[in-house]
C-alpha cells in the first residue's frame, strides 16, 4: 500500500464517498468527523473512568495486566503486548494529566522526576488504575469509534455545524 495520499488519506476518501452520497459538503463532514471522534473517547473515558472507580475494577484490571508486563506469565503474544503498551501509554497520560489539574492523586505543577515515576510505575492505585484501564479501553475502541464517527458525522453535519457556520 503507498503512502501517496499520506496518513488519512483513507479516512479523506471515505469522507469524501460519504459526502457524495448524503449530498453533506466535505469540509463541514470533515469537521463533524473530528468533533464525533473526540466525543467518542472522551464520553466513553468519563463513563469506564466512573464505573471502574464505583466497582473498583481499576485495580485489579491493571494488576492483572501488570502481572503479565512483569514476566511472571511468558505468553508475548501481540494482545499482551498491546495491553502493556497501553498500560505504560495510559500511566504516562495519567501522570501528565494528574499533575496538569492536579487530580489522580498529583500535585498540581509538580513535576515528577524519574525516580519517583518509577516508583509510582507499577504501584498504581485508585484513580491513577481507574484512569488507566479508561485510557486503555478507549485505545482498544478506535475501531469501532472510527467506525461509528463515519457513520454519525452526516447526521452531526446537518444538525450541528451547518445550522452554526455563517
Amino acid at each position: 500500500m503507498s503512502n501517496s495520499g499520506g496518513r488519512f488519506a483513507l479516512y479523506r476518501n471515505a469522507l469524501t464517498a460519504i459526502s457524495g452520497r448524503t449530498g453533506t459538503p466535505l469540509p463541514s463532514l470533515i469537521v463533524s468527523f473530528a468533533i464525533v471522534h473526540e466525543l467518542t473517547a472522551i464520553i466513553p473515558m468519563v463513563g469506564i473512568f466512573y464505573t471502574a472507580r464505583s466497582l473498583g475494577a481499576g485495580e485489579r484490571i491493571v494488576g492483572a495486566v501488570a502481572l503479565n508486563r512483569d514476566g511472571s506469565m511468558d505468553d508475548q503474544s501481540w494482545v499482551n503486548t498491546q495491553l502493556s503498551s497501553w498500560l505504560d501509554e495510559g500511566e504516562q497520560w495519567a501522570s501528565r494529566i494528574g499533575r496538569r489539574y492536579g487530580i489522580f492523586g498529583f500535585e498540581k505543577g509538580k513535576l515528577v522526576d524519574q525516580t519517583q515515576m518509577s516508583e509510582l510505575s507499577g504501584k498504581l492505585a485508585g484513580d491513577v488504575a481507574n484512569a488507566v484501564l479508561a485510557y486503555g479501553a478507549v485505545k482498544a475502541l478506535v475501531p469501532i469509534r472510527i467506525g461509528l464517527s463515519l457513520y454519525l458525522s452526516p447526521m452531526f453535519s446537518r444538525a450541528v455545524v451547518e445550522p452554526n457556520s455563517s
